[in-house]
């Protein structure tokens, strides 16, 4: 058996003790926050076309604009968006690796601002369709050399638990879109898309105060140096690296699936639930915020939480309880409760295991790959399964038709986590290993 390229045997790890949380330096915190910033306006970003999709279609398609077509090209919109995010994680994830995490981490953050609030001055769906592709090139790229700069950047001991911190930033930026949609839900919709032009001052930020990481600096320096050397792409498909590629791939592919073919159409759940209360827009709008607050209560804490699963019981032991989870909460949120404060009780739990389960990718993907090509595997594995997934939402749109409603389209998506729990022995377990 060969021996992985991207990590180092060592003893168990130590849990740090409470001073090593003292002992991170303000440029270790810094490029956390700039890092989560970033991650924070992704989520943002995708939340908004979630909570807008059902007022911005109805205006957009004009007579067109029944329920069933809403549908259709809102999940064909959804589609196009994951597929955009999965092209811009894979390219820029690649960028990253030879251009520095750093200004890869800037160009994607300009990226999806600009575009997010171009989104808002669309007159048709095919034209706000064409800017959340152009949106999401950006939000792929940015996980992509944000997750790797935290991997980089922070010490070992601490290393699991700040990527947990990283990807809780995705629950932050649900909330930070529901509450402003709640703020402005007697606006247009269109205002939405103009708020997030926000992330572009970050982006100025962090071309300021952030560094290239020095293992970077390093792994470019000695790459120079050789007389021949494979394109960083390629490296994923070595006979020591494939297994992991494909893994990884496969496993990211049933967390986004699962995530953009059922979880986040719980907006449109909510609008279907409320419709025989025949409420005026703004208040549908309103609850429609309250439900994605509660289901990224669950999310912070599976964010959080999950992470520390990996620490106790390994990496592979983690994602199997999230996978489990979902498979079961998926169909209970959204097929049991036949009212709104049933809802908002049972969405808790499922954000809990089906976003939660994102926090295992930026801790794990960095272990499998070594740092010449950290970021190509990472960004590869996390997004090119989104080629695939994207037919989740443009799936769940047809089976909205096929079905009759959003409730029962998105349960039947759980089935994608089974697909998960086949993959996950042919994992490679990473816990107690160095990256280097």
């Amino acid at each position: 058996m060969k021996t992985p390229t991207s990590v180092v045997n060592s003893s168990p790890p130590v849990q740090p003790p409470a001073s090593a949380w003292r002992q991170l330096s303000g440029y270790q915190w810094l490029v956390l926050v700039v890092a989560w910033l970033g991650w924070v306006f992704d989520s943002m970003d995708a939340t908004i076309y979630a909570l807008v999709m059902t007022p911005a279609l109805k205006e957009l398609l004009g007579t067109r604009g029944t329920p069933e077509a809403i549908g259709w090209y809102g999940g064909i919109i959804f589609s196009i968006f994951v597929a955009g995010w999965a092209l811009g994680g894979v390219a820029f994830g690649i960028m990253a690796d030879y251009l520095g995490r750093t200004r890869t981490l800037v160009i994607t953050i300009l990226i999806y601002a600009v575009f997010t609030g171009l989104a808002g001055f669309s007159h048709t769906w095919w034209e706000l369709a064409v800017y959340r592709f152009l949106t999401a090139l950006g939000v792929g790229g940015e996980w992509a050399a944000g997750a790797t700069l935290v991997a980089e950047v922070w010490p070992e001991s601490l290393r699991v638990k700040g990527a947990g911190l990283l990807q809780s930033a995705w629950g932050a930026g649900f909330f930070i879109a529901a509450g402003v949609s709640a703020l402005l839900s007697a606006h247009s919709w269109r205002v939405m898309f103009f708020v997030g032009m926000v992330p572009a001052v970050v982006a100025l930020f962090a071309r300021m105060r952030v560094r290239e990481p020095e293992r970077w600096t390093q792994a470019r320096q000695a790459v120079a140096s050789q007389s021949s050397r494979r394109s960083t792409l390629r490296e994923l498909f070595a006979p020591e690296t494939r297994r992991d590629t494909l893994v990884g791939t496969a496993l990211a592919f049933v967390a986004v699936f699962g995530l953009w073919g059922a979880t986040n159409w719980t907006p449109s759940l909510i609008h279907e639930l409320l419709r025989p209360r025949q409420l005026d827009a703004a208040t549908t709008a309103r609850l429609a915020s309250y439900a994605v607050m509660s289901l990224n209560v669950g999310a912070i804490a599976g964010y959080l939480l999950c992470p520390l699963f990996s620490e106790w019981w390994g990496r592979r032991a983690a994602f199997l309880v999230m996978m489990l989870g979902s498979a079961v909460t998926l169909p209970a949120a959204f097929l049991l409760p036949s009212t709104y404060s049933q809802v908002l009780l049972a969405l808790p739990a499922l954000g809990f295991f089906s976003n939660g389960i994102f926090s295992g990718f930026p801790i794990y993907l960095p272990e499998i790959f070594p740092t010449r090509f950290r970021a190509t595997g990472a960004g590869f594995c996390f997004n090119a399964g989104r080629i695939l997934a994207a037919g989740g939402p443009f799936l769940t749109g047809y089976l909205v038709a096929y079905l009759g409603t959003f409730a029962r389209a998105a349960s039947s998506i759980a089935i994608v986590y089974v697909l998960g729990l086949l993959v996950l022995p042919f994992a490679r377990e990473t816990k107690g290993e160095v990256i280097r």
